[in-house]
């Protein structure tokens, strides 16, 4: 593998190896421009480090590193240090996502402009269109083998899914089907098609799943071009006196800590380490960290609205047999306010095993009929909700200063009140997701509370002006022109849709202005 020098001042360092990091460094690297790239995480190998055990590949992927919580959501009581289920290894949460790939609607790059005025929320328009992602989105289904574009078919629907059909078209929805889904329903890429394992979340043994650890990592290595350091957790971004970024400051496997010289730094940790690593990278030139001078980084962090519904049946189910999450209910997506609330929501199929099953149904509660909910595993079939949330400028990520993590700089702290628009969605989601199944003979139905979200959107948003947000149409920071935003985090809005593909085709984007720019000189 290619070695680059600490001292190399050429290199674009980007910093996470996930769906934004790890698509950007290839796409880059394959571009000829020479890039290093740092996890914060291990390097698992998928044929070895793999298992279908959940609590065991849980605590070989997730962030486990201290953070803390506040506001009024369910999670700071059920969960206080564990705000996000994200994984800190190469490939980021790509290891753990469902595979869901939906295209945002053109309304969703509108917000302001389609929902008006809500109180309470900071809406803002996106600065580019879905007419501008659209070839991106072309070339991110293309890259992932999304099911159902391309030519590229369909995952087949299991029990939990053909329960969900019934109940659905029972009550005149239209859109339902086993989804997008980027997990090869036939061998594609040099990957093996879906063996239908189930428990997807854990990691695909098989490498079906799209996931950047076995895509685009290897493929970035294979051009000459690009070096991963895994275990390489950064601690600040410097800057020289011109106010230009220069470099990172990083602490290895061993503890030890090192400097890497860069000509672009490319920020993407996900939305709650991101702003984290902006804040803590403060100096005397940039007083409330870098990117800052609007004081929206850490701002407007969205989860989307989420909860679960489970149906009891019968019969046995066997929601766990198959894809975790190949079906979907569209027909709620739309913007209808005369539902009481502005934007839209979507119903996935969704199983967990016993033991996340046992952790999320209902946090703190035991007793007979906990139990008894539990017993009820085999005759099961499960539902996500999942929804766009209002971007608040209250709901944020701010440093802890009482609290340090283990190289003793303070963890993030993550604040979310849910928006009265958000829990008049969830309240309606919850009623629709029962229907499905009570209209089919549900014998009872279980509302699941929101749990630690996998969905992390905003807090260095998108913004036409620089006043209002933290980077422009490029993810390129408004005050640092060598400094990009490259995840999730640089959402303007959330959308309804799972965000993986569009990080993705904004990635993609991003490393064709990122290797203009440079080209010209002129960053």
């Amino acid at each position: 593998m290619k070695k680059f020098d600490l001292n190399d001042s050429s290199v674009v360092v980007v910093i996470g190896s996930g769906a934004g990091g790890g698509t950007l460094s290839n796409e880059l690297a394959q571009k000829g421009v020479n890039v290093v790239c740092l996890e914060a995480g291990k390097h698992l190998d998928f044929k070895t480090d793999f298992v279908n055990k959940e609590w065991e590949m849980f605590s070989k992927e997730a962030w486990l590193d201290k953070r803390t919580t506040s506001g009024e959501w369910r999670v700071a009581k059920d969960f206080p240090n564990l705000p996000a289920w994200i994984c800190k290894t190469v490939g980021g949460s790509t290891l753990h996502w469902a595979g869901a790939s939906l295209r945002f609607q053109e309304h969703e790059f509108k917000g302001l402009s389609t929902y008006g005025h809500v109180e309470g929320a900071n809406l803002l328009d996106w600065p580019i269109t879905l007419q501008d992602l659209e070839p991106y989105y072309d070339m991110a289904e293309d890259k992932m083998g999304v099911t159902q574009t391309n030519g590229i078919p369909a995952l087949p629907g299991n029990n939990n899914y053909k329960v969900m059909e019934a109940g659905a078209k029972q009550l005149g929805y239209k859109e339902v089907h086993t989804g997008r889904m980027a997990i090869n329903s036939q061998p594609r890429d040099g990957r093996a098609s879906c063996r239908q394992l189930g428990f997807c979340f854990q990691g695909c043994r098989m490498g079906a799943k799209w996931s950047t650890l076995y895509t685009e990592i290897p493929k970035a290595e294979a051009t000459g071009h690009f070096e991963l350091r895994a275990e390489a957790h950064v601690l600040k971004i410097t800057h020289n006196q011109a106010g230009k970024v220069d470099g990172v400051i990083y602490v290895d496997a061993d503890g030890q800590q090192h400097t890497q010289k860069a000509r672009v730094v490319c920020v993407a940790g996900n939305s709650i380490e991101s702003p984290r690593l902006l804040l803590n990278s403060a100096s005397a030139q940039f007083p409330d960290g870098l990117a800052n001078s609007s004081g929206q980084v850490g701002r407007n962090y969205m989860r989307h609205v989420t909860g679960s519904v489970y149906g009891v049946f019968e019969q046995p189910v066997n929601m766990h047999r198959g894809t975790t999450m190949a079906g979907i209910i569209q027909d709620e997506s739309e913007h209808n306010p005369t539902r009481g609330f502005v934007a839209g929501y979507e119903m996935e199929t969704i199983s967990l095993g016993l033991p996340f099953l046992a952790a999320f149904l209902n946090p703190g509660s035991w007793g007979k009929e906990f139990t008894g909910e539990l017993d009820n595993y085999e005759n099961m079939a499960g539902m996500w909700l999942v929804g766009e949330d209002m971007p608040q400028e209250t709901n944020r990520i701010t440093l802890n200063h009482e609290v340090k993590d283990q190289y003793g700089l303070p963890v993030a702290n993550v604040h979310v009140t849910d928006h009265p628009n958000d829990i008049a969605m969830r309240e309606q989601a919850y009623k629709q997701g029962a229907a499905v199944y009570e209209s089919i003979g549900a014998l009872n139905t279980i509302r699941v509370p929101p749990y630690p979200s996998t969905h992390n959107l905003g807090t260095n948003r998108m913004s036409l002006n620089a006043k209002d947000g933290v980077v422009n149409g490029w993810g390129q920071s408004h005050d640092i022109d060598n400094l990009f935003i490259s995840d999730g985090s640089q959402f303007t809005t959330g959308a309804t849709e799972n965000p993986t593909l569009t990080i993705v085709a904004l990635a993609i984007r991003q490393s064709e202005y990122i290797a203009r720019q440079m080209a010209a000189m002129n960053i």
